[in-house]
């Protein structure tokens, strides 16, 4: 009972510190608002990539501790760290403490860890409790599982020295990082927030919402301006999976200039159809004494040739 009274009351002031959090964001200073969101999704992060110790140290000199999940996490960490121990015990327990929510989302970890437990029966070759194990916990799991199912059982008939290698023990062992990436998954979801942190979205986010995305192919040509994030290997690596940023409308890039050409920066078109801005042009045109070359196909024309055009 007391345990249960301390539990609650912890969650009761988490609740209130989060409350408080957001009844800040109007009326604080949104600078130090957002620097401890930042410190929140760094949290979030290290939890999430297992980097516990540093997610603790972070919080705790933030004092963001309400503000973050960090016993959670631990508690999973305990179950992760059994797994990669090979003791699959703890786990078979979290299961059966989160069984409705395993179900609701129709997970096969525990059908995992199970298949897992009797392998290691037939390893030790303990024959007739395996048979037992089976029946009691991997029947109810026929109606759903039977391919992965048979094959396990048939490890009952060959042995380790089969020359059928779908059916050697040995090759039987589930993969137990996909058991903790589902107990973190899991995790996640109780918590009502993403399965992939936060971070990354954010980073896509803002990297797909830059101007400079409608212009990659210049960019990685080697012509990206200095002051646009995609000259930097770096963002260039993080930019090429992403998709392009949505424009509802048209734009026109300068070749020159790399800028927008737009009512305050019209476009002009030269006698040979290439489009250039007016400010490149200008410019142009007062180092050359009023004649413009094209970049492109270096033909040379006068100033007063050229036509404007109009965005619509």
């Amino acid at each position: 009972m007391e345990e249960g009274a301390r539990a609650e009351e912890l969650q009761v002031q988490r609740c209130r510190a989060r409350l408080d959090r957001l009844a800040a964001a109007s009326a604080g200073d949104d600078a130090e608002w957002e620097d401890i969101r930042l410190k929140r999704i760094l949290v979030d992060y290290m939890l999430r990539m297992s980097y516990y110790d540093t997610a603790t140290k972070l919080a705790e000199t933030s004092g963001i501790q309400d503000l973050v999940d960090i016993d959670v996490f631990l508690d999973a960490k305990r179950v992760i760290d059994s797994l990669r121990n090979k003791e699959i015990a703890p786990a078979l327990a979290w299961c059966a403490e989160n069984k409705s929510r395993l179900k609701k989302s129709k997970s096969k970890l525990e059908f995992l860890l199970r298949l897992q437990e009797f392998v290691e029966l037939v390893k030790a070759k303990n024959f007739l409790q395996a048979i037992s194990y089976a029946r009691k916990y991997l029947a109810p799991w026929g109606s759903t599982h039977m391919k992965e199912l048979q094959r396990v059982t048939a490890t009952l008939v060959f042995r380790s020295s089969t020359n059928c290698a779908q059916y050697k023990v040995s090759s039987i062992v589930y993969v137990l990082v996909f058991c903790c990436a589902c107990i973190r998954n899991m995790i996640a979801a109780g918590l009502r927030c993403r399965c992939s942190s936060i971070i990354g979205k954010l980073g896509s986010w803002a990297i797909s919402c830059l101007p400079s995305l409608t212009l990659q192919r210049f960019c990685f040509e080697g012509n990206c301006p200095k002051e646009d994030p995609l000259s930097l290997d770096g963002f260039r690596k993080l930019a090429e999976p992403l998709p392009f940023s949505k424009q509802h409308h048209s734009k026109l890039v300068c070749h020159i200039t790399k800028e927008l050409m737009d009512t305050e920066n019209p476009p002009l078109v030269l006698p040979n159809g290439y489009v250039y801005s007016t400010k490149a042009l200008d410019e142009m045109a007062k180092k050359n004494g009023g004649k413009i070359i094209c970049p492109r196909t270096g033909e040379e024309c006068n100033y007063t040739d050229l036509v404007k055009a109009y965005i619509s």
